[in-house]
């Protein structure tokens, strides 16, 4: 394995870290919610009685925030080194994972892994097992490299 020293960039990643966290701790001491953005999104989709605008507030902030990004400077390219039918089942395993591990990464692993959440703990630590075996199988099993 080697680092890519001309992409590394450790200053724009701790400034996203942080208004991630931001934003999360925003969300939970101003609204009481955590910021698991499937079970935000999945409140849309099942709409309760006024619970719907803040979720609409949240999601609009994560499509404007590149929209925003690209007027100050280019966004990177996107790139797929693999076909649209397995991201779009990719996606759609995600899903059901996030449906099944009763959240997703971003409501586990940064909100309840800071609220020293055992249930958190143990689906982050699952989300991280997962990704490790799938990239070791795709890499080295299946022999798929970019």
């Amino acid at each position: 394995m080697s680092i890519d020293w001309g992409s590394f960039t450790p200053a724009s990643a701790a400034a996203g870290g942080a208004l991630i966290g931001l934003a999360a701790g925003m969300l939970l001491l101003l609204n009481g919610r955590v910021a698991g953005v499937s079970g935000i999104a999945g409140g849309v989709l099942r709409p309760a009685r006024g619970d719907v605008a803040w979720r609409l507030a949240f999601l609009g902030g994560l499509v404007a925030a590149p929209v925003g990004y690209a007027f100050v400077r280019s966004l990177p390219p996107i790139a797929f080194d693999v076909s649209m039918p397995i991201v779009a089942l990719a996606g759609l395993l995600v899903g059901i994972g996030t449906r099944y591990g009763a959240g997703c990464t971003s409501g586990h692993g940064i909100c309840g892994v800071a609220r020293l959440s055992p249930r958190s703990m143990v689906a982050t630590a699952a989300f991280i097992a997962s990704g490790m075996g799938t990239v070791y199988a795709v890499r080295h099993l299946l022999r798929f490299t970019q």
